[in-house]
This record gives structure tokens, C-alpha cells and sequence, in this order.
């Protein structure tokens, strides 16, 4: 599938490591920074560079919810999911004409790549559809050295065969791997620290996982979120289902990040608008109401289906992990990790004016470095040129 890049202009979230003394910033916040289809449902040996905010622009059916959702998938393995959970109907993601092999057997392949203090880290898996699910080869690369390799050896055993870097008296220790998930967040489990090759390791998937763990998939529903809510957690769904929920927490939490909240608002919707409130009712539930500041205040359910996703995607974009229902690993300090947040039909519902002020906050977001954007639009010629924005054109 042909693609055209527009490459992103330079952003501290994408500053390269500089000379010690120089006084240039180092960005050290594990992040993906390519996706790597090889042969994933309709791509076949593509690579997409993923800046601070990278949107995938063409008509239906080029692929632009697939480089998604392969993403997705990354993310989940990389958080240890099952991976019949993360590819319930794997058939759907081999390529059309893709032939079976002399024992029938046919699967896709995806990877990417993961920036951080470790330097430059790949991982790239291939994956067995039929005629048994299975993960069937596992490979983690940094500085051109491989450092997990699996192969599957015994298609009888429900396990592959792993061989990790060690640098020690013996070069490389190998042992057996379950093939329904990604061997690389089992290593912190196998893997000592005894030796350099070891630690190097470690790293290595410490940086991808920590990248994959900290994606969240989001694509607000207006529907749900017109109808009061339960209290909860006050961690925002990917449906955005229980926005008003999480306003109720934020609006309290942070004054300063909840003014430019309002700000937002205010620019992306009808009227006046003072503030973002959430009201507890009777029977327990919360609403999110718009302060028009005369004394009267609407009701989301009253908005437009684009202030409704305008609202939410503003909300996600200006929030981060703790505020997210991502499984973020809570052990590495904010400034090592970096937000990313996947928006298929980033612009669905939006006018020009939204989507523009909406581009140009996860523009501003970016920069800072601790929230990455990757969307799906249809036409992104209305995006190109914005700097900190990298356009993927796909072509049928």
C-alpha cells in the first residue's frame, strides 16, 4: 500500500540525544516512534515514523483504522494481555493473499519502535492465525544487537523457544516461553541483571513496555455521554462514557489545568460558556453541565454530537495517566514516560474551526512531550504544514 510522509517539524518530544555540556535538551521518554506493518491485513511492508502528533490521512479502505489497530494490539501485548484476547478473530488481519504454507499455516506480522534513555529499541512479532493462534517468532533489536529472539520449534508444545542476550560466560541463555503472549514483558521475570549483556536487556524492555503501557485508545461517544453517570473512579474511559464523572474529579484536583479546559470549551463551543461543572443528582449519578455565566447552565445532552467528541478529546489530550483508565506502569516516574493517545476519526463530527483548535492543542500538548497523538482522518490537506503535525498519506 503506498504511502506519502510529511515529515514533522522539530519538536522537543523529538529532539535527538545531544553531546553532554552542550546545553541541547536530551528527550529520554520512552515513546513509539515508527509502526512497522510488514504484512498486517491490507499493508505489506510498511513503516509509518510516529512524531508528536501523526495523523493517518485517505479515503475509506486504505488502512487507516488498521495502522490503528495494530497499534493497539502492540500496546496490549506489550501490557501482557492474552493474545486471543487482543485478536479475537485473527483471520481478519492476514493479508487477503496470503497463502497457506505445506501444513497450512498463515498469520500476519507487526512491529515498532521504541525511543528512549536506551537508545533506539525494536520489536517486531510474527503471529500464527491459523490453524492455531499462536505467537511464532519474537524479536527484540537495540544498537544492532539482537536481544530476545523466539522461534517455534515443536508446534506440538504450546511454547517457543527463546534465546536472550546475556554477555557472560555464556553469550546467550535460552528457555522456553508461552506462545499466547509477548515474551518481551516476561523478561524482568527470566532475566537476572547479573551481567552487562543482562542489564542491557532489561533496559531494552523496560523502555518498550513502559512506551506500549502508557497508549490510550480513545473514540468518544456522544450517545453515552449525554445521560448522567455513576460515581466512580474518576478515570475517563475510552468511550468517554463517564466524562462527567471525571470533570467532577479534575475541576477539583487542578484549578489552573481545568481553567484552560474552559478555555477550550469555550472556543469550541456555541455560547457563552464560564465553565465546565459536574452536578451530583439525587439518585446518586453526576451530569456535566456548561456554565453560561447569566445564571444558566445547559446540559451536555443539549450539545452537538461535534461539541460532545470536541469536549472529550480536549478533556484527554490535557489530562495524562493518572487520570486515564490506562494500565500505565505506575513504577517510572512521569518524566521517563510519554502519553499516547490513538484518535481513530480524530475529525468525525468536527468543523473546520474544532478540528483546527483541536490539532493545535494536541500540537501544544506534543511539544511539552508527555502526550503523543496518532488519529485517522479522511482528508488531512486542512492539517498539513502545522507544525509538530506528521501526515501519513495512504493510497489504495
Amino acid at each position: 500500500m503506498p504511502t506519502a510522509v510529511v515529515p514533522a517539524a522539530p519538536s522537543v518530544a523529538d529532539a535527538a540525544p545531544a553531546d553532554p555540556g552542550s546545553g541541547a535538551l536530551t528527550d529520554v521518554r520512552a515513546r513509539i516512534t515508527e509502526l512497522r506493518l510488514s504484512a498486517f491485513a491490507g499493508h505489506r511492508r510498511a513503516a509509518f515514523p510516529l512524531g508528536a502528533v501523526t495523523l493517518f490521512a485517505g479515503p475509506s479502505g486504505t488502512g487507516k483504522s488498521t495502522a490503528l489497530a495494530a497499534f493497539e494490539a502492540l500496546a496490549r501485548l506489550g501490557g501482557g494481555a492474552n493474545l486471543a484476547e487482543v485478536f479475537p478473530d485473527p483471520l481478519a488481519w492476514v493479508p487477503e493473499r496470503a497463502r497457506p504454507d505445506r501444513e497450512g499455516r498463515r498469520g500476519f506480522r507487526i512491529g515498532c519502535t521504541a525511543d528512549g534513555v536506551a537508545g533506539p529499541v525494536l520489536l517486531d512479532v510474527a503471529v500464527q492465525a491459523e490453524p492455531q493462534l499462536r505467537i511464532v517468532g519474537e524479536r527484540l533489536t537495540a544498537g544492532g544487537t539482537v536481544l530476545l529472539e523466539t522461534a517455534l520449534r515443536d508446534p506440538a508444545r504450546r511454547a517457543v523457544q527463546a534465546a536472550w542476550h546475556t554477555a557472560g560466560t555464556a553469550p546467550v541463555t535460552r528457555a522456553p516461553l508461552p506462545d499466547d503472549r509477548l515474551g518481551t514483558p516476561l523478561l524482568p521475570l527470566r532475566v537476572a541483571g547479573a551481567t552487562d549483556g543482562q542489564r542491557r536487556v532489561l533496559a531494552a524492555a523496560e523502555q518498550m513496555v513502559v512506551a506500549l503501557r502508557s497508549v490510550f485508545p480513545c473514540d468518544p461517544r456522544p450517545e453515552f455521554m449525554r445521560v448522567p453517570v455513576p460515581t466512580g473512579s474518576g478515570r475517563l474511559l475510552p468511550g468517554c462514557d463517564n466524562l462527567a464523572d471525571v470533570v467532577a474529579r479534575t475541576r477539583t484536583e487542578c484549578g489552573r489545568r481545568h481553567a484552560l479546559l474552559v478555555e477550550t470549551v469555550r472556543t469550541g463551543c456555541a455560547g457563552p460558556v464560564a465553565d465546565l461543572l459536574a452536578e451530583r443528582l439525587p439518585d446518586g449519578t453526576v451530569r456535566a453541565l456548561l456554565d453560561r455565566g447569566d445564571g444558566h447552565r445547559t446540559d451536555l445532552a443539549r450539545l452537538g454530537e461535534g461539541e460532545l467528541r470536541y469536549i472529550a478529546l480536549a478533556l484527554v489530550l490535557m489530562t495524562g495517566p493518572g487520570v486515564l483508565d490506562v494500565d500505565a506502569p505506575g513504577e517510572v516516574p512521569d518524566a521517563l514516560r510519554t502519553l499516547t493517545v490513538l484518535a481513530d476519526g480524530f475529525d468525525r463530527c468536527l468543523d473546520p474551526a474544532r478540528r483546527r483548535e483541536l490539532l493545535g492543542l494536541a500540537a501544544r500538548m506534543g511539544e511539552r512531550g508527555h502526550v503523543r497523538c496518532v488519529g485517522a482522518v479522511s482528508d488531512a490537506s486542512w492539517a498539513s504544514g502545522t507544525p509538530g503535525v506528521t501526515v501519513v498519506h495512504l493510497r489504495g
